[in-house]
């Protein structure tokens, strides 16, 4: 972990880049208090170490399948998956989950070191249980993204690329059908693949979005009157509810989802899962 200082900082944008309805402005100023961060999102490793101190089993496994991309599935594969309502690219696999991110003929023997997927907002609360942690707060996931810096795209700068390279895990082609894989990668990276951010702080933006411990689409002005402690009193339980997730993902596009950025928002429900769903903990000081 690395440590945030307490101070006054500003979060959200007053730029016209995401989408009305995530509110992500206007930006405001809070004061926070000093947490120390996850240098990296936990890994298929730190995972595996938390099932075998505990026995514990994800909903994935219980439930016996999760969400994966379909650019991930044979056609056989396709045509024994259920199609998500709405978004015929994910797939409702059996036997996909953390040890089988893209069913039961994938493994992470060779991604020990790459971000744990598959894991819902509630298997990230068992984790932070056992390890004495606790999920960021969208205010404190946002203000160790920035690095330090005033930047409210990403932690290297107003501009995607730095001279002509990739700074993160994002989908590049044309989605959700041709990924040109100019970044190097078609699924997750490693987790400390790409530079840090002035913090140390590894792909805080694109390769897996982040649980944070609010719920979505919260005011951000909520933050000037609520601490770490007010949200991990009330949403730090098992829930079905709407919880924000910060950061993108692989899947990022600018055509379709713009959310690979500081300041964007999203949200999922606390018990799904998928092939591009991770976190990282953080700790009150």
């Amino acid at each position: 972990m690395v440590k945030i200082p307490s101070g006054i900082y500003k979060i959200g944008t007053n730029g016209s880049d995401g989408f009305s309805s995530d509110k992500e402005g206007p930006q405001v100023e809070i004061a926070l208090e000093a947490f120390e961060i996850d240098v990296t999102t936990v890994t298929n490793e730190a995972f595996k170490e938390f099932i075998e101190a505990t026995g514990y089993q994800t909903e994935a496994e219980v439930f016996g399948w999760s969400y994966v991309f379909h650019y991930f599935l044979t056609m056989e594969e396709k045509l024994r998956a259920t199609e998500m309502p709405g978004l015929n690219w994910w797939l409702a696999v059996k036997g996909a989950n953390w040890r089988h991110p893209e069913g039961h003929n994938s493994t992470i023997f060779e991604r020990m070191a790459y971000p744990v997927v598959h894991v819902s907002r509630n298997d990230a609360l068992a984790y932070c249980e056992w390890s004495g942690t606790r999920l960021p707060t969208e205010a404190e996931w946002e203000v160790a993204a920035k690095g330090g810096t005033s930047y409210e795209k990403y932690p290297w700068g107003e501009n995607f690329l730095v001279e002509n390279t990739h700074q993160c895990n994002i989908w590049q082609g044309d989605f959700p059908l041709t990924n040109t894989l100019d970044d190097g990668f078609a699924s997750t990276a490693p987790a400390t693949y790409y530079e840090p951010n002035g913090y140390g702080i590894y792909q805080m933006i694109g390769n897996v979005w982040e649980w944070c411990l609010n719920p979505q689409g919260i005011d951000l002005n909520e933050f000037q009157t609520k601490d770490s402690t007010y949200f991990n009193r009330h949403f730090n339980q098992i829930s079905q509810d709407s919880f924000a997730i910060r950061g993108g993902s692989f899947l990022c596009h600018e055509s379709y989802c713009k959310r690979y950025r500081i300041a964007a928002r999203n949200g999922n429900t606390g018990d799904s899962s998928s092939n591009n769903m991770g976190f990282r903990t953080v700790r009150s000081l």
